[in-house]
C-alpha cells in the first residue's frame, strides 16, 4: 500500500500531546491524519488533516470515525475496546489490537498476564472491592505496607498510592483495585519496544526515570541509564519477553523495577509512545513517534541507538496555579545550549498537568544532568 501523498487515511484516537508529536512525523512522511477527541482545545487539532469531535469511551463515536480510515491507532488506552473490536472483524487494521488493549487497561489483568507468561513481576492480591483490602489486613492476609492501584483509568500517577496505615485507605475509590509489594528498589528504569506488523522487533536503549515524590510522575529521564551493562541487557531481555508475550504492534513501553539485588521486575506497559521516550526527538536517530509510524504501517524498522547523551524533564503546571498558562523564564532556558523546549498547547494549567517538555542533549550525560536541574529550577508553569 502506498502510505505517501495518497488516499490512505490513518486515525487517531486521541488528541493530546502524545498524539501532536505522532503528527509532526505524518506531516513529514506526508501521510493523511485523521483525529478522533472529546475536547475541542486538543493539542492535535492544529496539525491533523481531520479533527473530529468525540468521546473515545462511545462506542458509535469511536466504530463510525474508524470504519472511514485505513489503519487505527492510539495515544491513550482508555477507548472504547468492543468498538475497536468489531472494527476489526470490519476489516480495519486496528494496532495496538483490541485484546491486547482489553488485557492492558486493567491493572489486574495486566499483572495476571505477566503470571500466566511467566514474565517477572511484583507479588500482588485482587481485590474485586476497596472494603476487601481492609478484611484482608484484618485477617492476615495483607501486610502493611503496599501499592495500591486502581484497576482501570489511572493515569500520571492518579490511581496509585502507597498505603503505609489503613488511614490511607480513606477516601480512595471503592471498585477494583490490586494491592501490591512494595519494592524497595534501586532505579526505575524504562524499555521501548518497536515491532512492526511482520514481526521484526527493535529496543530503544533502557532509560532511568526519576520521580516526584508527591505527584507520582516522571520529573526526568536519563538515556543511557546510568546502570551496568549486564543489568541493561537483562531489562532488554525481560522487555523483548513482554513484546513476545503482547504479540503487539506499534511501541511497547515497559515501565520497570531494578531490585536491590539487580532483579528486574515489569510494573506495568503503554502500548504507544510514552513520556520515557520524548528524549528520542533529539537525542536518537529515530524518534519514538516515527518508530511508532513505521511499525503500525509495516515498515522498516528505524535505527534506535542514540546520537548523544539526553535527558528529558516534564514540565508540569506549578502547585497553586489554576488558569491561563503563562511559562515564566522560558527565554533564559533557550540561552542554554543543548536545551529543546517543547511546548504541548494546552491553554489552561493546573497543578501537576502535564504541559510540555524540555530535552537537555550533551555528549557527557552527567552534564546533561546537571543543565536539566538548571532548567527545572529556571522555568515555571504558572497562571497569568
Amino acid at each position: 500500500m502506498n502510505y505517501f501523498s495518497s488516499n490512505f487515511k490513518l486515525g487517531i484516537l486521541g488528541g493530546g500531546q502524545l498524539g501532536k508529536m505522532l503528527l509532526y512525523n505524518t506531516r513529514k512522511f506526508d501521510i493523511y491524519s485523521c483525529v478522533l477527541e472529546a475536547s475541542e482545545d486538543a493539542p492535535c487539532k492544529i496539525a491533523c488533516d481531520e479533527f473530529h469531535l468525540g468521546s473515545l469511551m462511545d462506542y458509535d463515536a469511536v466504530f463510525n470515525f474508524g470504519k472511514n480510515v485505513d489503519v487505527l491507532t492510539i495515544e491513550i488506552e482508555n477507548v472504547n475496546v468492543d468498538a475497536l473490536e468489531a472494527l476489526e472483524k470490519e476489516g480495519v487494521k486496528v494496532y495496538p489490537a483490541s485484546k491486547t488493549l482489553r488485557t492492558i487497561q486493567n491493572k489486574a489483568k495486566q499483572k495476571l498476564f505477566y503470571r500466566d507468561n511467566d514474565i517477572p513481576t511484583s507479588d500482588f492480591t485482587r481485590f474485586a472491592y476497596l472494603s476487601e483490602i481492609e478484611d484482608a489486613l484484618q485477617n492476615g492476609g495483607l501486610e502493611l505496607p503496599f501499592v495500591w492501584k486502581a484497576a482501570q483509568f489511572g493515569y500520571d500517577g492518579n490511581g496509585v498510592k502507597i498505603v503505609r496505615t489503613l488511614e490511607d485507605l480513606d477516601g480512595l475509590p471503592k471498585g477494583e483495585c490490586i494491592a501490591e509489594e512494595l519494592i524497595p528498589f534501586k532505579n526505575e528504569l524504562a524499555v521501548i519496544v518497536a515491532r512492526n506488523a511482520s514481526g521484526v522487533t527493535k529496543t530503544f536503549p533502557v532509560v532511568e526515570m526519576e520521580f516526584h515524590p508527591e505527584a507520582n510522575q516522571v520529573e526526568y529521564v536519563i538515556c543511557p541509564a546510568r546502570i551496568a551493562d549486564n543489568v541493561a541487557t537483562k531489562a532488554r531481555e525481560v522487555a523483548l519477553k513482554v513484546s513476545q508475550a503482547f504479540s503487539h504492534v506499534g511501541l511497547l513501553a515497559v515501565e520497570m523495577f531494578q531490585t536491590q539485588e539487580d532483579e528486574i521486575l515489569v510494573n506495568e506497559v503503554a502500548p504507544r509512545p510514552h513520556n520515557s521516550g520524548h528524549q528520542t526527538i533529539e537525542a536518537s536517530y529515530t524518534s519514538q513517534f516515527e518508530q511508532h509510524l513505521r511499525a503500525i504501517l509495516d515498515l522498516p524498522l528505524g535505527r534506535t541507538d542514540s546520537k548523544v547523551g539526553g535527558v528529558m524533564v516534564n514540565l508540569v503546571g506549578a502547585e497553586g496555579f489554576t488558569g491561563n498558562v503563562v511559562y515564566e523564564n522560558i527565554e533564559n532556558i533557550m540561552t542554554m545550549e543543548g536545551v529543546t523546549p517543547h511546548i504541548y498547547g494546552k491553554k489552561q494549567t493546573r497543578p501537576f498537568r502535564k504541559m510540555g517538555h524540555v530535552t537537555i542533549v550533551n555528549e557527557d550525560l552527567n552534564e546533561a544532568r546537571r543543565v536539566a536541574e538548571e532548567v527545572k529550577k529556571s522555568i515555571k508553569v504558572i497562571s497569568g
